[in-house]
């Protein structure tokens, strides 16, 4: 999800395949090292809370995981909220975050980031009724309609930057405390669109049939990748995991889970 740099995300989210790396035996050994994560919980279906039990689920929960037991890890998952995480793993508060988070320049400039482990583009999610526009230049000639956003997001400076106006005050920007709760407002009807990376649309269409719908097409493209203190001596293993999991399939199958099998089941 996220920042000025969170400028957009794909037509559906994909691997990046850039890396090929060493196999399993390979890998560094963090010697049962507990790693401690946070995530937010409310990005489906990256990271949010199962409905029926309560408990973490989701793309980057299943792909953390997999990479502490390959770097033979424990992880520790703790919950904070999107706007408050940058800083947390600056501090020091916890070793890793992820939360569908852009690399961009000027995150680079307080945390450090692991290799991409998605590449994405935005869409504008809208009421499957919606029918006054179309696209994102048709939107903003719709002088009454609203965005939902959090701030701080990619959603919202895509809305801004990329939808209207370059105004960062603009008065058609409603913010969220949560992406969820833009999502919720869409559906009540108090805002008109939000935007999204693909996979968390189709989350939301597959979740909800018959109450939302995709307009126009992607509004540009970014990289996610996990968050960490800078310097962090974490960052090279998490890498040659990731490494590992792109050549031997492992992503591709969390995708058909997590992108796929999950959105058709619901």
């Amino acid at each position: 999800m996220q920042g000025v740099a969170k400028v957009a995300a794909a037509a559906a989210v994909v691997l990046s395949a850039f890396l090929s790396g060493a196999g399993a035996a390979e890998l560094p050994d963090l010697k049962g090292r507990t790693i401690v994560a946070v995530t937010e919980n409310a990005y489906v279906p990256l990271n949010f809370a199962d409905p029926k039990t309560g408990e973490g689920i989701g793309w980057e929960y299943d792909a953390f995981n997999e990479i502490a037991k390959r770097l033979n890890a424990k992880v520790e998952w703790k919950l904070t909220s999107w706007d408050a995480m940058i800083q947390a793993i600056r501090d020091g508060q916890f070793d890793v975050g992820m939360d569908g988070i852009t690399i961009n320049d000027e995150r680079k400039q307080q945390v450090d980031f692991s290799d991409p482990y998605m590449i994405s583009e935005q869409f504008m999610l809208v009421r499957a009724d919606e029918k006054r526009f179309t696209d994102g230049p048709s939107f903003a000639a719709l002088k009454d309609g609203l965005v939902g956003a959090q701030p701080g997001t990619t959603n919202f400076y895509v809305a801004i930057y990329n939808v209207l106006d370059g105004d960062e005050k603009n008065p058609r920007v409603k913010l969220f405390e949560t992406f969820g709760a833009s999502v919720q407002a869409l559906k009540a009807g108090d805002v008109d669109t939000v935007l999204m990376d693909r996979t968390s649309a189709d989350g939301y269409i597959g979740a909800q049939p018959g109450a939302f719908k995709i307009v126009g097409g992607p509004l540009g493209r970014e990289e996610f990748g996990f968050i960490l203190k800078k310097g962090s001596d974490l960052t090279a293993p998490i890498n040659a995991a990731i490494a590992s999991m792109k050549a031997d399939g492992t992503f591709d199958a969390l995708n058909k889970k997590w992108l796929y099998d999950y959105k058709s089941q619901n």
